[in-house]
């Protein structure tokens, strides 16, 4: 445990602002995970919107927000077009 006060202080602070990231992390990652799942246009606007919004607060950087945002792009593109192939044979 800290003595100082400020060391103090700054504990309960990061306390608060764990919780406040966990949450938000949580969010995206549901955001995410169902957009996998449902393979909508819906879904992906939804995740997209958790990530940019997760950027905006500095819980992640924005560059990690974009790279995320290209994969589940990338990764339904193709499963989009394996479900179409699957559809014509």
């Amino acid at each position: 445990m800290p003595q100082h006060k400020s060391a103090i202080k700054r504990m309960r602070q990061d306390k608060k602002k764990r919780a406040r990231n966990r949450g938000v992390k949580t969010i995206f990652k549901k955001a995410i995970k169902q957009a996998r799942k449902e393979k909508t246009d819906e879904a992906l606007k939804n995740a997209y919107s958790a990530l940019d919004k997760a950027a905006k607060k500095s819980v992640i950087h924005k560059n990690t927000a974009v790279r995320k945002k290209s994969r589940l792009a990338k990764f339904l593109n193709k499963q989009r077009t394996e479900d179409r192939r699957q559809k014509t044979e």
